[in-house]
């Protein structure tokens, strides 16, 4: 309760300075004294909620829930500082069950000079693409991992940036925030060569390095196991441009550091990303890849899930926008181990050709895939039990294993064929391994196609809609396991193979939405599932939307059905649980 007192002060203080401000501001009077600016914003979604036991939505006792955010920054000079209120009365279904109560949820202050920038409180990092230290917020996956502490950046020299922290993360909301037992370390050092050369400032070719060291320190309480207490990571970067080229490659490695995430073994981690691209007007091609092998890291050992993670390993796969696509069989990195590759093509084909039409047309090809680590297991009776080092296996890295966890081929055409008139159709094919992702209870591999058509029309100015029509087949193959345990087994293991289910069977969906710019947007969504093995569960998910927005300020009403599945962004998922009811959202900066 103190701490809300002291956040209603702080917003009654600077409401009080900016009517003195439009007092002082009066004919006559004496000039103004700066008193900074005041900015942020605020974010209310709430939701009632029906039972549904048709779609398996739980009876919710206190009937609505709501997630709420207040954002305050007040900046003046070299000065900058910033709270954050946060409400949960209760938390959204779905959303972490370690989010409760409202109170302040964050709150940092923020000195910059010259080359020297200090933040005290919590703060956001990332070093390279994350592969030992990213802390961010993704609000929509009840993430928020911020490190409560002390960050010092300082440039020494032209084309130097060094960046060192230390912390604990924040781990749950009770009234106010909390944060997690672990500590957490990091340096941070990049090079931009050239700025730090004077004579390549003006060179095509432009190259920054870099380097980090990140670690962890959590005490050893295991009854059982000798567990490292200190925890440490390293990884270099470089990255290269050279006119329509680009390169960019990262390396990082982890100490042994047993977790609950794999099975608490002895073994140290290491991670590569490596990509490529070219582009010209008209023409655009990337190629990556990755590595990943015991990656998982945490500044608590016993947590799961997105709980308290220090790194961010990035799914090297394409980040669907489509209903279908999106949502059914998105797929979720694999901390323990993985090797992915993804090709992304984007060519638009030249207006006023055969293929490319009056107003031009534009292709892209996207392909990628995620197998498992060459691994071999290493039997417990070849290590000392005394030592309590147990490896698990040993890795040929940067080798694919036999067992294939996601593929994803998808084509997309863009073309308008009117001033009024613009149509995307796509295909896609999953091979989704949910053996290894476990998205449902239903043991296999899922092979799905998707077909997609958009369709926009511009009825009048201001006046737009658009349509549009998509459909998922499935089918699976058998399995093989274990007849004893259930393990699934690689090709050319002896065991027993049973029957995979088609999943939920094949969706329909379709989507009507009408843009009355720049206020008003009106949308139906149905989701169909239908051809699964229980016609009592051919469903019909539908939900209307209603959104307004005025500048800074937005608007959404929407009432239906949300079906049960999983939710990712970037390869971090949360679980969706299925709902019906009313959901209001707003957002508005200021």
């Amino acid at each position: 309760m103190v701490l809300k007192h002291h956040i209603y002060n702080y917003i009654a203080g600077i409401s009080l300075s900016l009517v003195c401000l439009g007092a002082f501001g009066q004919e006559n009077a004496p000039p103004a004294p700066d008193l900074g600016q005041l900015h942020g914003n605020f974010e209310i979604t709430a939701q009632y909620y029906n039972e549904d036991s048709l779609i398996g939505a739980p009876d919710f006792p206190e009937r609505v829930g709501a997630n709420a955010f207040l954002n305050l920054i007040y900046v003046k000079g070299n000065f900058e500082s910033g709270v954050r209120f946060e409400s949960y009365e209760p938390v959204l279904q779905g959303y972490p069950t370690n989010f409760e109560g409202s109170g302040v949820g964050l709150r940092y202050a923020r000195y910059r000079k010259d080359e020297l920038d200090i933040t005290a409180g919590h703060f956001y990092e990332q070093f390279g693409s994350g592969l030992i230290l990213r802390t961010y917020e993704e609000r929509a996956l009840g993430v928020d991992n911020a490190i409560d502490g002390i960050r010092v950046k300082y440039k020494p020299f032209r084309g130097v940036y060094l960046t060192g922290l230390m912390g604990k993360q924040r781990f749950r909301f009770e009234n106010r925030v909390q944060n997690g037992d672990g500590r957490v370390r990091g340096f941070d050092a990049e090079l931009n060569i050239n700025e730090l050369i004077p004579s390549l400032a003006e060179s095509r070719t432009q190259m920054t390095v870099g380097g980090s060291f990140v670690s962890k320190f959590q005490a050893d309480r295991d009854p059982l196991l000798v567990l490292p207490e200190n925890v440490s990571s390293y990884g270099g970067r470089f990255s290269l441009t050279r006119g329509k080229f680009s390169f960019l490659g990262e390396y990082a490695y982890k100490i042994n550091d047993p977790s609950a995430d794999n099975n608490f073994i002895f073994k140290d981690g290491q991670a590569v990303f490596v990509s490529g691209s070219y582009s010209k007007k008209g023409l655009g091609i990337t190629l990556a890849a990755k590595t990943i092998d015991n990656m998982s890291f945490r500044s608590d050992r016993s947590e799961t899930v997105n709980n308290l993670t220090i790194n961010y390993l990035p799914a090297l796969t394409r980040q669907h926008t489509y209903n279908l696509a999106a949502t059914l069989y998105p797929y979720a990195t694999q901390p323990t181990g993985e090797v992915g590759y993804q090709a992304d093509l984007i060519y638009k084909i030249p207006k006023k050709t055969y293929f490319g039409g009056r107003y031009g047309t534009t292709v892209s090809i996207n392909y990628s895939g995620v197998n498992s680590l060459d691994t071999t297991q290493i039997p417990e009776n070849n290590v000392s039990d005394s030592l309590k080092t147990l490896q698990g296996y040993t890795t040929n890295f940067f080798s694919l294993g036999s067992q294939t966890f996601f593929k994803d081929f998808n084509i997309e055409v863009t073309r308008k064929l009117s001033k009024k008139t613009k149509i995307t159709a796509s295909y896609v094919n999953f091979v989704f391994n949910n053996d290894v992702v476990k998205l449902s209870p239903n043991k296999g591999t899922f092979f799905t196609d998707i077909a997609i058509l958009d369709v926009t029309y511009k009825i009048r100015p201001k006046h737009t809609l658009r349509v549009e029509a998509q459909h998922l087949w499935i089918n699976s193959v058998p399995t093989k396991v274990d007849s004893t345990n259930l393990n699934v087994l690689s090709e050319g293991e002896l065991g027993e193979t049973i029957s995979a289910e088609r999943d939920n069977g094949d969706w329909a969906a379709a989507i009507v939405e009408y843009t009355f710019s720049p206020h008003w947007i009106v949308s139906v969504i149905d989701q169909y599932n239908y051809n699964n093995n229980n016609k009592d569960l051919r469903i019909h998910y539908v939900t209307g939307s209603v959104v307004y927005v005025n500048k800074g300020t937005r608007i959404m009403l929407s009432y239906g059905r949300q079906r049960a599945g999983v939710f990712c962004v970037g390869g971090v998922c949360r679980n969706v649980p299925a709902s019906n009811g009313l959901t209001l959202s707003l957002t508005s900066s200021f």
